[in-house]
């Protein structure tokens, strides 16, 4: 099992990478899946990715405080609303309409109320 974790988490650093230079792709949860991956399938290689600029400028206030600042928070809300927000415009189902906006709202919610907001 340990193999399928060092493997998903180089894909998901790769994904992160290329989320970094396309701003249609997200980069924080993809490194956040990488830490996890990494964590289950191989010490030496989770203390490596924590020694990487990657962890050091997207996750580290997360991982070790479970906070974000106000400009994280900003950033990852607005590129997440907008790619919501076009796929509820070009959805013709109500029912998906419906499930789009509740996610809208959860997300919202755990941003605000779970995720601490840290000063840069």
């Amino acid at each position: 099992m340990k193999p399928i974790y060092i493997l998903l988490g180089f894909l998901c650093v790769a994904l992160g990478l290329v989320g970094a230079v396309l701003p249609l792709l997200p980069t924080t949860p993809f490194l956040l899946c990488a830490l996890y991956c990494f964590a289950k399938g191989s010490p030496k290689l989770h203390q490596w990715f924590m020694q990487t600029q990657l962890y050091q400028k997207h996750l580290k206030s997360f991982d070790e405080q479970r906070a974000l600042s106000m400009k994280a928070k900003i950033s990852i809300l607005t590129l997440s609303t907008t790619m919501l927000l076009i796929g509820f415009y070009f959805t013709p189902v109500i029912y998906a309409k419906v499930l789009i906006i509740l996610l809208l709202i959860v997300k919202y919610w755990f941003f605000f109320f779970w995720i601490k907001t840290v000063e840069n």
